[in-house]
């Protein structure tokens, strides 16, 4: 038996009852986090050879179609310049610690579609049938656009800060030997920071449906909001104009098409609106 209170099924809840739907919405929430961890936890070969420290070395995917990009703009010309540095773990239990928190963190990217499933299915039960309606495969693509975010992090916006911060130098007699803690934090912060960013458009939709945002206003604001946007890429890129720019890009187009999503909200909430006062 389903120890969870049945919500579609009930037009009313108490508040303990609510507690107690959220409690096995957590709970399963864990369970799913706790498995994908430990399937993580023990794959360590390829958490941490193939996926943590591929962006630190030169045969990583993204390093390879630079080269060849520039190659194909200049035949003769080097290649795009390599990664060259040292990782090193300073503490006793850091690879121990290391190993743990990014097996969580990995972990809680993997279960990402399924809590945010979970969270939808505590909240859709609250909505009117029409919200539910025009909310249909949220969870979808709340999930696509997630894990666009978090490949654009990883194969562009990570992999060019590492080759950036990793090859500056402000003299030739000094060595970068990368502490593990600093080169996982860059890493995960920088593709996390994508994933959630990317978004956006879905962040627009919830408040264009709550009527906290218009097209017209998002138009009004839009240098505003490409000057935030470009403080955003500041802040999780290094000082490199090349890739605040790359990161950039996409987030502005992503904000133009969360503008005509908007305007699509609207429309479809004028024409039911008009819907309904034609039928009363």
């Amino acid at each position: 038996m389903n120890p969870t209170p049945s919500l579609d099924d009930q037009q009313e809840m108490s508040f303990l009852d609510h507690l107690e739907a959220l409690r096995w919405h957590i709970i399963r929430s864990a369970i799913a986090v706790v498995v994908f961890t430990t399937i993580v936890f023990l794959s360590k070969d390829f958490l941490f050879h193939d996926l943590i420290l591929g962006p630190s070395r030169n045969d990583f995917w993204t390093y390879r179609m630079m080269c060849k990009l520039g190659k194909l703009l200049n035949p003769d010309g080097p290649c795009a310049e390599q990664v060259n540095f040292i990782i090193q773990n300073r503490t006793m239990s850091g690879q121990l610690a290391m190993h743990i928190s990014s097996s969580f963190i990995m972990g809680i990217v993997l279960t990402f579609p399924y809590l945010f499933w979970e969270l939808w299915r505590f909240v859709k039960p609250g909505l009117y049938p029409h919200e539910r309606q025009n909310s249909r495969g949220a969870v979808l693509f709340v999930s696509i656009l997630f894990i666009l975010g978090i490949l654009f992090g990883y194969f562009v916006a990570a992999p060019l800060s590492i080759n950036f911060l990793a090859s500056y130098t402000v003299d030739a007699s000094i060595e970068n030997q990368i502490d593990l803690q600093s080169y996982i934090s860059t890493l995960t912060t920088m593709t996390l920071s994508c994933g959630f960013v990317f978004e956006l458009p879905m962040i627009v939709f919830f408040l264009a449906k709550a009527g906290l945002i218009t097209p017209e206003i998002m138009q009004v604001y839009r240098k505003h909001a490409i000057v935030v946007i470009l403080v955003i890429a500041a802040v999780i890129t290094p000082p490199d104009i090349s890739s605040q720019i790359i990161v950039t890009i996409p987030v502005v187009l992503l904000y133009e098409l969360s503008i005509r999503i908007a305007r699509a909200v609207r429309r479809n909430d004028t024409a039911r609106l008009n819907k309904e006062l034609t039928n009363s």
